[in-house]
């Protein structure tokens, strides 16, 4: 009886390492096109939604998921909610969701969806659209979602928004329905409580109609000006005064622009050949940083490339607008009206970001320091080289942070997801000093050509992939040869 015991409790670990390791890497596809038409006085817009999905997992899929997340941006919603009654609420937040007028929220309706010609059931709760699906998608099949919605630009308030407080008009992102990642763990379907975004990798298209006053940045590559001026000009659209704009985004896992009728665009071409687009709004205040900006991001770029690996697209875009910095695909929005200095940091800081989430793109709800600790710790080095501060050690900010975290009595498990932190301080220490100090430790135990050998081969093994942790240790160990536990 002991043996057989034994036996089965062998056969229950066995089938338990199986069962944890027996699928090969694989990653969802989704395919974009999008028309919207703005109506800029109104600050709303309508959209259509074209989506082709590759399921390349080995589940058969039931249901899909859409994040809405402009209906964050109303009274009541779980953004609201939080800020109210967490303990150090984000100041740019506070109370002001509350406090919104109708014509001030967000919101995002579907107005009709239909899966391969035909018309599916969904339901809207919050801001994840939970959609049935007629049929099944198998594994290595395709299917056609169309969808048209109606929209309104919340007032900005966190990241995205209307009438920033620089006075940039529009800064969209997160603004269209945007399918939710499906990967080894299942559907990461999460409602926008706080931060951070999760999703499939794809192609977009993207045409934008606008009153013809305005500039539009964003991700991807401007067809309208390589086309020539309104290539897709239409006798409705002239009548209306309006531009399309048209922009291709090839292999991106998010789409984000910008508009404002003040904007200045200048350029700058890159040693390798990226063109560098600054957009910044028309202001003498402003001009001679935004002007000295420009090979310092070149400078930046060019270490990121020689110390990480070298940026695939063609084009950059740094672009004034948000709420301070966030990186989106192949752009940044940062506000502008900053010392010299600080606009070279969050510049470095954001374009760091193209490598980690970006290209190396990590769930950043669960493994947030992995994002926000890797850029903080290969920023500060870029910073330190291209402004020739030369400081021993670029991190010390970083330490003090996370010591004052650690003596604090509220650190946090570094697995606690990004939106159920009790604190936005112990999640910022968190993810940005924790982080970074993990990655320059890890220097102290591989050794430091070790460290920068790890850095290049995580790269080339996962640009264009969804890493978790154990990968990046995984690398560590194989160019180390430590077993690192």
């Amino acid at each position: 009886m002991k043996t057989l015991l034994n036996i089965a409790v062998a056969l229950c670990l066995f089938s338990s390492t199986i069962a944890q390791n027996n699928t090969a890497y694989w990653q969802q596809h989704v395919d974009y096109t999008m028309s919207i038409d703005v109506d800029e006085k109104n600050n709303q817009y309508s959209g259509k939604q074209t989506l082709v999905y590759t399921n390349n997992s080995p589940d058969v899929l039931q249901k899909v998921f859409y994040h809405l997340y402009f209906n964050a941006f109303q009274p009541g919603s779980e953004m609201d909610v939080r800020s109210l009654t967490i303990e150090d609420p984000d100041r740019r937040v506070g109370d002001r969701i509350s406090k919104l007028s109708p014509s001030e929220i967000g919101y995002i309706k579907p107005k009709k969806l239909t899966q391969d010609g035909k018309k599916v059931d969904y339901q809207v709760v919050g801001t994840v659209l939970e959609v049935t699906l007629r049929e099944p998608i198998q594994p290595g099949a395709k299917t056609t979602f169309k969808m048209s919605w109606d929209a309104q630009i919340p007032l900005q308030i966190r990241r995205s928004g209307r009438d920033n407080a620089e006075g940039v008009r529009f800064s969209m992102t997160q603004w269209y329905p945007k399918m939710a990642e499906y990967d080894f763990q299942g559907w990461h379907a999460d409602p926008y409580i706080g931060r951070e975004f999760h999703s499939p990798w794809g192609d977009f298209n993207v045409t934008i109609n606008i009153d013809k006053k305005y500039t539009v940045a964003g991700t991807g590559y401007n067809k309208t000006n390589i086309m020539g001026d309104n290539p897709y000009k239409s006798v409705e659209l002239i009548k209306k005064g309006k531009k399309s704009w048209n922009f291709i985004a090839p292999n991106v896992h998010d789409f984000t622009w910008a508009a404002d009728p003040d904007y200045l665009h200048q350029q700058l071409l890159t040693d390798d050949g990226t063109t560098l687009n600054f957009y910044f709004k028309n202001n003498p205040e402003i001009l001679e940083n935004w002007t000295n900006l420009q090979p310092k991001t070149a400078e930046i770029l060019r270490y990121f490339n020689e110390n990480i690996g070298a940026y695939p697209y063609k084009q950059y875009s740094v672009i004034q607008g948000g709420d301070g910095g966030m990186e989106y695909a192949m752009c940044t929005l940062i506000t502008g009206n900053r010392t010299f200095g600080s606009l070279v940091g969050v510049t470095a800081h954001e374009l760091a970001h193209t490598w980690f989430q970006f290209l190396m793109a990590t769930n950043e709800g669960k493994h947030e320091w992995m994002d926000e600790g890797f850029t903080s710790y290969i920023s500060d080095k870029a910073t330190n080289q291209v402004n020739q501060e030369f400081v021993e050690n670029p991190h010390t900010g970083s330490y003090r942070g996370y010591t004052f975290l650690a003596n604090s009595g509220k650190e946090e498990p570094q697995t606690t997801h990004a939106d159920r932190y009790a604190s936005n301080r112990a999640y910022g220490i968190t993810a940005y000093s924790k982080g970074a100090v993990f990655f320059a430790q890890l220097g102290y135990v591989i050794g430091k050509q070790n460290l920068e050998k790890t850095l290049k081969k995580y790269f080339t093994d996962w640009s264009f992939k969804h890493p978790t942790p154990n990968d990046f240790i995984r690398v560590a160990e194989k160019v180390s040869g430590i077993e690192l536990d």
